[in-house]
């Protein structure tokens, strides 16, 4: 899909508010509502949106501990691999993971928790008794500089 000028003005302002009504959004960019509405629509069925979501403060909610954590696994093989992804997937302390190269590890991991106590469950009670987990290296995060930042649109 090739955008124009308008539907990245549409992508800018929607990573900004998520909840800008049609109409703002139409004033905004500069087209009516109609022609607004179709174009969103256009990159929501094109997959480019994908969904809309709240930002919220993981501190207000006690969750003032984040861990970028590194894993390194015994094989690599495609159902080890699967079998932590599905793994992983239900632990709902790890906000992010992603399969790495060029470094030791195989994945990244972004977790938050409460406390060291609360990580601590989490790290033994649950992802170092994944079938496959060979190597784990933990970093706690001091103070979170540049987060959910809007993705570039050139």
């Amino acid at each position: 899909m090739i955008l124009d000028s308008y539907d990245k003005a549409i992508l800018r302002a929607i990573q900004e508010d998520g909840k800008i009504t049609n109409q703002d959004l139409a004033d905004l960019v500069g087209l009516s509502p109609s022609a607004c509405l179709r174009r969103v629509k256009v990159l929501e069925d094109s997959g480019i949106v994908s969904s809309y979501k709240g930002i919220l403060n993981s501190n207000k909610l006690g969750l003032s501990l984040m861990a970028i954590v590194s894993i390194s696994m015994d094989k690599h093989t495609t159902e080890r691999f699967d079998f932590f992804e599905k793994q992983i997937a239900i632990i709902p302390e790890v906000i992010e993971c992603l399969l790495i190269t060029g470094q030791s590890a195989d994945y990244m991991l972004k977790i938050l928790v409460t406390d060291l106590e609360h990580y601590h469950q989490i790290l033994l009670g649950k992802i170092t008794k994944i079938p496959g987990v060979s190597g784990v290296h933990s970093s706690f995060v001091l103070n979170r500089i540049i987060e959910n930042r809007p993705i570039p649109i050139y």
